[in-house]
């Protein structure tokens, strides 16, 4: 007979908006992947969500298990609600069967739905269904600005435009662009995980034809759009106003960014108005801010 391969298993609940953070970190030691338990069926309800990674139990673990502990120790200095991690031993080697079954359903906005592959579900005439498993990239849909961004896209596309997605994770904000009629979508990412991620997302919801998937950053794109989105952090959005995030913008057309929260929101709001972005529009959900700016119709490009 042959043994179980023994596993240890790394969980840590936190509220949601913590979850990609610590995803990401547990990632760097857990190659087979990241999953993000709701422990529910309604995500509607979600309050906390338990992150878990499995180390395979070999020669190394007891340092990848410090390595671990170190990381989410840095992490908590960040996020001061991230407690500390609960380490357990499992012999299942099948250990995905577990959490299958508590991933719901995700609702976004007022028409995109978020199924695991896994799932049935029957869409409603007007809902957008996209199918995107969890896996190493994020985006899980769970962010407030993941969602703020999502609720801009539908409020903002109109049929055949041109989206570029900076910083697209999972592929979601690009999905959900080409979904509600994009001509085309740009959708670039610096980490290749992400990359490989939102290819395979593209393809499993027939929108590879629609989206180009580019390793890179904005250096890399080189014309412009009628929408961009970027779902990253302040401090890299400020870096790229200052590095000509506006000539990707086309004249008259509309930039969306978040992972801003609600005190880095003016000085996020002053980088792009130095550069002649008019900010229309800024939404909050808990503690994250999107913001909206326009680009004046008279700019050259």
């Amino acid at each position: 007979m042959t043994a179980q391969m023994e596993w240890l298993e790394v969980s840590v609940a936190v509220e949601p908006e913590a979850a990609e953070a610590v995803a990401e970190v547990l990632s760097r030691y857990a190659p087979q992947g990241v999953v993000v338990d709701l422990g529910r069926g309604d995500e509607s309800a979600v309050q906390q969500v338990t992150v878990k990674a499995y180390l395979a139990v070999d020669e190394d673990i007891a340092e990848r298990r410090q390595k671990v502990e170190e990381a989410l120790w840095h992490l908590h200095h960040i996020w001061p609600v991230i407690p500390d991690p609960t380490f357990t031993p499992i012999l299942d080697q099948d250990w995905t069967a577990g959490w299958k079954e508590s991933i719901p359903v995700l609702h976004l906005g007022r028409r995109v739905v978020v199924k695991p592959s896994w799932r049935e579900y029957t869409a409603q005439p007007e809902e957008l269904l996209l199918e995107m498993d969890p896996g190493l990239a994020f985006g899980t849909g769970l962010h407030p600005t993941t969602q703020l961004c999502v609720e801009a896209l539908e409020d903002l596309m109109q049929p055949a435009m041109r989206v570029l997605d900076l910083g697209t994770g999972t592929g979601i904000l690009a999905l959900v662009a080409a979904k509600l009629g994009a001509a085309d979508v740009l959708a670039v990412d610096n980490d290749v995980n992400a990359v490989a991620v939102a290819r395979r997302n593209a393809r499993a919801n027939a929108a590879a034809h629609q989206i180009r998937v580019l390793h890179g950053s904005l250096a890399e794109v080189g014309e412009p759009y009628d929408l961009v989105v970027a779902n990253i952090l302040a401090h890299v959005i400020i870096d790229m106003a200052a590095s000509g995030l506006d000539t990707r913008i086309r004249r008259g057309g509309t930039l969306v960014v978040s992972g801003i929260l609600v005190e880095q929101a003016d000085e996020v709001a002053s980088a792009l108005a130095t550069q002649g972005l008019s900010i229309v529009e800024r939404r909050q959900r808990e503690d994250w801010v999107a913001l909206i700016a326009r680009k004046p119709r008279g700019n050259h490009t």
